[in-house]
């Protein structure tokens, strides 16, 4: 169970600051609820019960995992799939487990493939490029919370090993 005042990653809002445990009734039951904001929206509250089994909530990696994800991005991601529906498909679904590990080697193969585009001087397609995005904005805030640095270290540190390592 997670505490008032704890950041945490919660499904597709990303990092979350939990401000209250409360309890409620609901359809003649009593249940306990997280209150907790997006950090990236502050005025929207989300409220869900605390045994919610439909949603990820993570606490957000401590110093020693965030320095080994950081690192990870020295290794090659995962394979890539030419299919475009397929590789979205596959991506996401490793993206949707909320581990770690593998949605850092998801991040780096699609940004070996964003350095590879910009070097030819192509466009990366839309839905990679999304992605991209997507895990950029959740995973490198929580790197940077964890490693207490800021987001933009963190990418820079992240596009230097891929440029060594490309």
């Amino acid at each position: 169970m997670f505490n008032i005042g704890d950041t945490i990653i919660y499904s597709t809002h990303g990092l979350c600051k939990i401000d209250d445990i409360s309890e409620r009734d609901y359809s003649n039951s009593r249940r306990t609820y997280y209150v907790m904001h997006p950090i990236e929206s502050p005025e929207l509250t989300i409220n869900t019960p605390v045994n919610n089994d439909q949603s990820i909530m993570l606490a957000i990696m401590d110093k020693d995992e965030a320095e080994r994800v950081l690192h990870s991005f020295k290794d090659q991601g995962i394979q890539w799939i030419d299919d475009a529906r397929q590789r979205h498909k596959h991506y996401s679904s490793l993206i949707n487990t909320g581990n770690r590990t593998d949605i850092c080697k998801v991040a780096n193969t699609l940004l070996r493939r964003e350095l590879e585009t910009h070097r030819r001087q192509i466009k990366m397609q839309d839905q990679d490029r999304k992605l991209l995005e997507y895990i950029k904005s959740i995973m490198f805030k929580e790197l940077a919370i964890s490693l207490d640095t800021s987001y933009e270290n963190i990418a820079k540190l992240i596009n230097s090993q891929i440029k060594q390592t490309a």
